[in-house]
């Protein structure tokens, strides 16, 4: 017997006025408590994503890594939550960082919310579902933020990154008098390329290693 019978059968002994009321109740009352314990997972979930974000760039930091390891938390995000979370996470990540350290991080918001936003649909897509698909959206990943940074770079920083590895090659290419984006956009790409890839399989190993009650807690499934 479902849930629908039982109303019905309690609706023949304590009348038609309670088979409605019952009936709402199993219908829109039980949705409506659905998605508002998945919003607050989802309130939870972004302030822990900021956090992984801070401290894989403090990490990264700590060991004078030639990488920033600071969209860990906007992927994770965006897996367990979508692209629309991923990119709210991405948002806010710059914001604080644009507050705390550095204002310019602000128009880099832009490249967090390409980050957040192409995972969360790599996720939809079942692309972070073993190692090979993983590996590939690491590589899309870096190309939409490579496509996205590169601008802004020319714009703010004459083309550099601030990237010992990155900014090495810019030079490079400079003196042997290659164009100022096409310079800009290999010293993005070769930061990128290692950064985001790395990114996204840890991304892909924390997703793996969570309970799967959690996922769909997340996710809104059953």
């Amino acid at each position: 017997m479902n849930s629908y019978d039982i109303i019905i059968s309690m609706g023949h002994m304590c009348g038609q006025t309670k088979v409605k009321v019952l009936n709402i109740l199993d219908g829109e009352g039980l949705y409506m408590a659905k998605n508002s314990k998945l919003t607050t997972a989802i309130l939870v979930l972004i302030p822990v994503a900021v956090g992984i974000n801070y401290a894989g760039k403090l990490f990264a930091s700590a060991l004078k890594l030639p990488l920033w390891l600071d969209s860990i938390g906007t992927m994770l995000s965006a897996v367990l939550a979508g692209p629309i979370v991923g990119a709210i996470s991405g948002a806010i990540n710059n914001i604080i960082y644009g507050l705390t350290t550095d204002p310019v991080s602000f128009v880099y918001a832009l490249t967090s919310i390409g980050i957040g936003v192409s995972v969360g649909f790599l996720a939809k897509g079942k692309m972070f579902n073993n190692a090979f698909r993983t590996l590939l959206s690491g590589l899309i990943v870096a190309l939409v933020a490579t496509v996205i940074s590169v601008p802004i770079n020319v714009v703010f920083w004459g083309g550099q990154t601030g990237n010992v590895w990155g900014d090495a090659l810019f030079a490079f290419l400079q003196s042997k008098n290659v164009g100022i984006w096409v310079s800009s956009f290999f010293d993005e790409i070769v930061v990128d390329l290692v950064d985001k890839v790395l990114c996204v399989f840890i991304t892909f190993g924390i997703f793996k290693a969570l309970p799967k009650t959690l996922v769909y807690t997340f996710r809104g499934e059953e």
